[in-house]
């Protein structure tokens, strides 16, 4: 075997080597139960019992150690191996038997355990002991294809079994029955295998020699039985098939035939065996090479195991599946652990016996072996199924595989699916009449409803997950006929994954080939004014409208273009706004730089060479807000672009959001360097600080983290701003782009607020409409005074489609650049009473660039 593997909590066992007790511990066993003192060493007895005393109570302790570590982690195989070398040391048989029977109940053991277990079992054996020690040979050749354990199991019955060491009628067939399997499991074995044909021979001659000689007849047929034995085995390809042929022609010649014991010739045989010899020898030719190469012990596991690899593929193409069988059951033998092997011979076995019950015990040790393989589990009981395997064997193979640790929870998934399938199509088969059992549509709904609880905190926005509700909801219609059912599933759902936008049209999808329109539109009016990721929004609008056009009236579809219209209007604005935000080129952002360089070095306003200091007071006092908080640091400047209620809204996050400016290095608010700022997109919804920290944290140099979240439901809105220390760590951010966060890929770009200004018209309107949320970046770079700078200064430009006067500031006293939508010098609002003494005061007096400044702003 190969080199012994420690797997802490590992449910499945190693390969063994050195460590596995062999040979020398048998002596131990012995002495532990024979109290037979030699003469000779009588004179030593006094000097060596000291040191026996000493081994005792060092064994003890061990023992001890080992008890202690076992309680708590059952799951070490190595600690079961070191336990049970230690107790069949010391020689407590008691003990010895239940550390063997505990260690096998988690793991198949190996055939040199189980050879040590039969034979320490065989020392202490009675009459009465007989078949439990066979039903300790029967478990061990089933874990793993062993030669030498069939040679023990055979050796033992023919010695401590009456009825065959008397050759009884009944012993000579229970003896027979026994080697014809022996051969059937390893007779074919090219290296070993013909061990076992050699003790089939003896015990046929053995039965010769006990045969009268007046009896002839029987002799005769004595003769004939050993003579098919050799050839049978002479037509095997086995390692040793030379000395076989001359062991052969000595044989005959024993019985009066012409042959030449001397030569490995093939005068003197039947053409037939002669010809079954020489395609033998020709297969065993063929194999030389790859046997020699499995064979090399020394050589390395992945190397061997490749090896044996090509062998299988050697075999398979002659196609003989017996021949294949036994070369799989090597390669498990030699690698009990490597799932490759067990799932490719698994699915050979399904596309060869199918429904054999062969395939059943192969599945079972499969799964024994690699537990941990969720497709073992799958396909053992799609195997079950195919063998019409009873509702309680079923059961209890699915409850076990959900006691496994699989690596992935799409794993568990399949499981769950692999049996509700098996159940729906017993239950289908039920209602057709084509068989009966206890299947209920019960089993069903808990099934699935165990899979969502188990499985909704990690799948609940994947596409499998999704499907597994839409399987749900379908078999609750159909097969359960509870339509209320069916869209409890769905309703379910939606509170688990009300934001992924499949839900609702799976939801829609059912109603609807159900016929129920009614049902559907309502679903429709529910969701197409949420927030999809993507182009998820826009879909649902224009599923609605296509709906209305399939099903509805006239009425019904004027409603829908009437209430979706607007949405796709703000979801239009909302996607300007994010393209300016991260789609501006390398030109534009030159540009702006060069801009603001320029501007720094301009004074913050012409106005203030006419203004006293109080008048300009009093006027950033009109135009900006300050909030400072000074235990904390913090200024917020707060631009007021218009009076709208709107932009007041917007220019604030929604009442009880967490869209707070998070610094992830302190926990303390910071002042933000936009130059040095990733805006990311298409975030999951469920996507919160800690999880966009760890996302970036193999790059490091994240200041403070800005989530964007919707003002009026305070959700998140799939965006946020992430600050970084310097532009290295910026561009590695950037370098990250498309990477998946939370199942969804994200993009990245370098955000840009100078170059957003340019156009950051829609961003105000797109405030307006709804899309508000924390919007800091205006204020990142400068604070305070580019706040001042943005009221006085640098004005919001228009949207074409939607131009508002009051989105519009102008710059300097310079006023005949003013745009046309601006309202003239000398505008009366005739919905404002006024006296006739201001008018005339209004008219005669020409209006400062300050008054009309103040003037356009309230407007």
């Amino acid at each position: 075997m190969a080199e012994t593997e420690t797997l802490d909590s590992s449910p499945h066992p190693p390969q063994l080597s050195d460590e596995t007790p062999t040979g020398n511990e048998d002596q131990d066993m012995l002495d532990a139960h024979k109290s037979t003192n030699d003469s000779d060493s009588d004179s030593q007895s006094g000097s060596d019992s000291e040191s026996d005393s000493e081994d005792d109570a060092h064994q003890n302790a061990q023992i001890q150690a080992l008890e202690t570590e076992l309680l708590n982690n059952p799951s070490n195989y190595d600690l079961h191996v070191q336990y049970i070398k230690a107790l069949r040391k010391q020689g407590d048989i008691e003990k010895l038997r239940q550390a063997r029977e505990a260690m096998s109940a988690i793991f198949p053991l190996s055939s040199e355990m189980w050879q040590e277990w039969t034979k320490d079992e065989t020392s202490l054996c009675s009459g009465d002991a007989l078949p439990t020690i066979e039903k300790l040979f029967e478990r061990g050749v089933s874990d793993y294809l062993s030669v030498a354990l069939w040679c023990d199991y055979l050796s033992f019955v023919q010695e401590h079994d009456q009825s065959v060491r008397t050759l009884s009628a009944a012993g000579i067939s229970k003896a027979r029955n026994l080697f014809e399997r022996a051969l059937v499991a390893a007779g074919l074995h090219v290296a070993e295998g013909s061990k076992i044909w050699e003790l089939y021979r003896e015990f046929e001659q053995a039965i010769f020699l006990t045969i009268d000689e007046t009896d002839a007849d029987s002799r005769e047929k004595q003769v004939q039985r050993i003579r098919n034995l050799f050839h049978r085995q002479l037509s095997v390809p086995l390692g040793d098939l030379s000395s076989t042929l001359l062991t052969h022609k000595a044989w005959e010649a024993e019985q009066g035939a012409n042959v030449d014991v001397d030569s490995s010739n093939l005068d003197g045989l039947s053409p037939h065996v002669a010809s079954s010899y020489q395609k033998a020898l020709d297969m065993m030719n063929a194999r030389t090479h790859h046997e020699n190469q499995i064979s090399h012990k020394v050589a390395p596991e992945s190397e061997r195991l490749q090896h044996f690899m090509a062998y299988l593929k050697f075999e398979q193409s002659l196609g003989d599946p017996a021949r294949i069988q036994i070369l799989y059951e090597r390669a498990i033998t030699e690698f009990p652990i490597s799932s490759e092997f067990w799932l490719d011979y698994t699915h050979y076995m399904d596309k060869t016996l199918k429904t054999s019950s062969l395939v059943r015990d192969i599945y079972k040790r499969a799964t024994r072996n690699c537990p941990w393989v969720g497709e073992m589990w799958v396909r053992f009981l799609l195997s079950l199924e195919r063998g019409r395997a009873s509702e309680d064997e079923l059961s209890a193979v699915f409850e076990k595989s959900l006691q496994c640790t699989f690596s992935s929870f799409e794993e568990y998934l399949d499981v769950f699916l692999t049996r509700v399938d098996g159940l729906r199509r017993r239950l289908s088969s039920l209602a057709s009449g084509a068989e009966s059992s206890n299947v209920d549509y019960i089993i069903i709904r808990e099934t699935f409803q165990r899979a969502s609880d188990y499985l909704s905190p990690h799948l609940k926005n994947t596409e499998s997950f999704l499907r597994m509700y839409g399987y749900w909801a379908r078999l609750e219609s159909t097969l359960g006929k509870d339509l209320v059912a069916a869209r409890g599933v769905w309703e379910s759902l939606l509170k688990i994954s009300g934001s992924v936008l499949e839900v609702w049209q799976g939801y829609i999808a059912m109603e609807t080939g159900m016929g129920n329109i009614n049902e559907a539109r309502s679903l429709l009016k529910r969701c197409y004014s949420k927030r999809f990721p993507g182009t998820g929004s826009q879909d649902i609008c224009n599923s609605w409208i296509r709906f209305e056009r399939e099903y509805g009236a006239l009425d019904d579809f004027d409603l829908a273009v009437k209430k979706v219209t607007p949405r796709l209007e703000e979801l239009q604005l909302f996607k300007l706004q994010e393209a300016k935000c991260v789609g501006v080129s390398a030109d534009d952002r030159d540009n702006s730089s060069r801009k603001n360089v320029r501007e720094k070095r301009k004074p913050i306003s012409n106005l203030s060479e006419e203004q006293s200091p109080a008048k300009r007071h009093k006027d950033k006092a009109k135009n900006v807000k300050i909030t400072s908080e000074g235990s904390k640091g913090q200024a917020k400047d707060t631009v007021k672009v218009n009076n709208t209620k709107s932009d007041v809204a917007a220019s604030k996050p929604a009442s009880g959001s967490k869209n707070e400016n998070k610094d992830v290095s302190s926990g303390k608010p910071q002042q933000y360097n936009d130059q040095c700022t990733a805006f990311v997109s298409n975030l999951n919804l469920k996507a919160n600080y800690d999880d966009i920290r760890r996302f970036f944290s193999d790059i490091g140099g994240v200041v403070a983290i800005r989530i964007l979240n919707d003002k009026f439901t305070g959700k998140s809105r799939g965006l946020a701003y992430v600050d970084f220390s310097d532009d290295e760590h910026l561009a590695s951010a950037v370098a990250k782009n498309k990477q998946t966060l939370l199942g969804k890929r994200v993009s990245i770009a370098k955000s840009d607020p100078k170059g957003r200004k340019k156009g950051s018209a829609a961003h105000g309107v797109s405030l307006r409409q709804g899309d508000g949320a924390d919007q800091t970046t205006e204020n990142s770079k400068s604070g305070t005074k580019d706040s001042v700078e943005g009221s006085e200064g640098k004005g919001l430009q228009p949207n074409p489609s939607h131009q508002r006067a009051s989105n519009i500031q102008l710059k300097g006293k310079n006023t005949f650049a003013m745009p046309r939508a601006v309202r003239s010098l000398g505008w009366v609002d005739k919905d404002k009473p006024k006296s006739k003494e201001t008018d005339a005061v209004e008219d005669e007096n020409p209006k400062s660039n300050d008054e009309f400044r103040k003037m356009f702003i309230k407007s």
